[in-house]
């Protein structure tokens, strides 16, 4: 036994260096992906804003040329009040504008050109990023799942395969977590936060102008824009942990979800307690409320229901959480022969016995679905 934890304590070692060699490159290329996409964008707001700036030009041309083309008429039939030279100078002047004209449509067409290739680049680099970005992720599950001891490895050989993979998928749910708000904050606060500098640009210019009432108007909208950044940050914090759970416990927090639930999805939404509430950890705490967040959007997106009750009830040593709705129900017995259709039901059953819990789903078709969780609150710290 000695002998073939010492070669798999090799044969692990050996695999980590080279994930993490091949995990550096990764970020290399990763790093020189978006480099590349920030260049690809300033070009592209720059060739955007010259043509927008050639297309004003070229109607301004064209205005110009047909206002030439009149006035060539005109003093090319009356050659009582217009001279030789008065109708050369207008001939010249409608020529020159002609050749403007052609000369800027070229420009014209090569800035759209231009931006069309640009765009089609961008969306090809931001494809390679995201492919990265996944190979990288995936890369560092692995990474983190040979580094553990050596001890561990060789116990998870042992047990049964569930283990393994319960360790994984979490895992995997926490690069996909960090990847997810990764998105969001790139998607949201850091893009308003861009276009909010572009925006200052901008007034700084209006300013020289001395567009003072432009830029009066500017400034209301950009105060409008750093409300929205403002909104969409505080999205981000309240999504990665609510702050209320630690300030004012679980049940104040769960009465403002189930709340802002119902007013979201209008869905009749009840919240009861029963028994003697109290502080349970942080951890604890934090794991009932993703499990009553994961049941309440699973009976959203899927049952249809027109009301959900959720009560929650302390016990001496356990709590016990019940979601209930009328929604469309479905076959329990074929949850597991199909279960990458019910991949909330089956994050929520681990992570229940992760607690140490157990979870109960009594549900048919056309008759609802009611889920029992029981979760001992005197398990060791170490487990929670």
């Amino acid at each position: 036994m000695d002998f073939q934890a010492d070669a798999i304590d090799r044969v692990i070692k050996n695999a980590i260096q080279v994930v993490e060699n091949s995990k550096y490159q990764m970020f290399e290329i990763l790093e020189a992906a978006r480099d590349e996409l920030a260049t690809l964008n300033q070009e592209l707001q720059f060739v955007m804003k010259e043509t927008i700036e050639t297309l004003q030009k070229v109607d301004q041309l064209e205005l110009n040329y047909r206002r030439s083309r009149v006035r060539l008429t005109e003093v090319s039939r009356d050659f009582v009040r217009y001279k030789e030279d008065d109708i050369r100078q207008a001939y010249e002047k409608a020529t020159q504008l002609q050749l403007d004209v052609m000369i800027y449509r070229e420009k014209e067409m090569y800035l759209k050109a231009r931006r069309d290739e640009l765009q089609k680049r961008v969306r090809n680099v931001e494809n390679s990023v995201e492919r990265a970005e996944s190979i990288g992720s995936q890369m560092g599950v692995v990474l983190e799942y040979l580094s553990g001891e050596l001890g561990q490895v060789t116990r998870i050989i042992e047990t049964a395969k569930n283990r393994q993979l319960i360790g994984l998928k979490i895992i995997l749910a926490q690069e996909e977590e960090r990847k997810r708000i990764a998105r969001e904050i790139h998607d949201g606060p850091a893009q308003l936060l861009a276009n909010l500098v572009l925006r200052t640009e901008i007034v700084e210019r209006m300013v020289v102008k001395q567009e003072f009432k432009m830029v009066q108007d500017e400034i209301v909208d950009l105060k409008g824009q750093v409300r929205s950044s403002l909104e969409e940050m505080r999205k981000v914090i309240f999504n990665l942990r609510p702050m209320a759970l630690d300030d004012l416990g679980l049940i104040p927090t769960m009465r403002k979800y189930v709340h802002d639930f119902e007013e979201k999805t209008k869905i009749r939404t009840i919240f009861e307690t029963r028994g003697k509430e109290h502080r349970l950890s942080s951890a604890m705490e934090a794991a009932i409320y993703r499990l009553v967040q994961e049941a309440l959007s699973n009976a959203a997106k899927h049952a249809y229901p027109t009301y959900v009750v959720v009560e929650i009830t302390y016990q001496a040593q356990m709590v016990k959480i019940v979601v209930q709705d009328n929604g469309l129900g479905f076959n329990v017995e074929l949850l597991e022969q199909k279960s990458k259709d019910h991949f909330g039901l089956i994050g929520m059953r681990e992570r229940v016995e992760l607690l140490e819990g157990r979870m109960e789903i009594e549900s048919a078709e056309n008759q609802g679905t009611k889920i029992v969780i029981h979760i001992p609150t005197n398990v060791e710290k170490g487990k929670e």
